[in-house]
């Protein structure tokens, strides 16, 4: 048959129609099992984070333009715990998400990571067991903490969270994400409005004056290269304050 404009049309749109319903087909066959798997995950970090309870309730909220969720756990009726999914962009490599667990009267009973991309053996090191980063918070009600503006930090920036060795930027995200955590729970344990983590402001504040919050952050943000898999770069020199403190 001779090739003509319109015979080639008719085969790429009828490829293209192919590929659509082939993808289509994979997306309803693989829905279902993704939305188990990840329901399934989250059950399972709920119950690494809170103490035993029978069924739980969730509440989204934003802080910093975060989607933040909080489940209240309940156990005979009483509330057993709150377990927050909180996040933040911190990180070396991007976002770092958290199930952060606290018993009613505040105390933070443990912390799963959920979701990281940092530098493997230096930033990768907050989702370990026993990590300085979880042993600095974990058991300890944070408001007893040393705070720094109201708020946990690391030891570089005036607080008393252990950092992970030579991944300062990883850690100040890891405490980014328990404060903005800490936020939610007071806020759904008081029933308070929360506010945002970075700057103090409340939600109700204007547009104007959350976007000039949002600038100082970006200006008070740490310079300087932290983690880099530059082979044979000293360990002390791969991330800013990353010596042992």
């Amino acid at each position: 048959m001779k090739s003509t404009l319109l015979n080639m049309t008719a085969v790429l749109f009828g490829i293209t129609l192919v590929a659509s319903a082939g993808v289509g087909v994979v997306n309803m066959i693989t829905a279902e099992p993704i939305a188990q798997a990840k329901q399934a995950a989250t059950k399972a970090a709920l119950t690494e984070v809170l103490p035993p309870f029978d069924g739980t309730t969730s509440e989204e909220l934003t802080i910093d333009e975060m989607p933040i969720t909080v489940y209240t756990a309940t156990k005979g009726g009483a509330v057993a715990g709150y377990a927050v999914q909180t996040m933040t962009k911190q990180g070396f490599s991007g976002v770092v998400r958290l199930m952060v667990g606290f018993t009613p009267e505040g105390e933070v009973v443990n912390v799963n990571v959920l979701e990281q991309s940092e530098t493997p053996g230096l930033g990768t090191k907050m989702a370990d067991e026993g990590n300085p980063l979880l042993m600095s918070v974990k058991g300890q009600k944070l408001e007893e903490k040393k705070l720094v503006d109201g708020k946990l930090a690391v030891r570089k920036d005036g607080g008393d969270v252990d950092a992970l060795t030579a991944a300062t930027i990883s850690s100040r995200a890891y405490v980014d994400a328990i404060n903005r955590a800490w936020m939610a729970y007071r806020s759904v344990a008081s029933g308070e409005a929360p506010s945002d983590v970075a700057s103090g402001a409340s939600q109700t504040a204007s547009a104007g004056d959350t976007a000039a919050a949002g600038e100082a952050s970006a200006q008070a943000a740490p310079e300087g290269k932290e983690e880099s898999g530059t082979v044979g770069t000293n360990e002390s020199q791969i991330q800013e304050g990353g010596h042992n403190e």
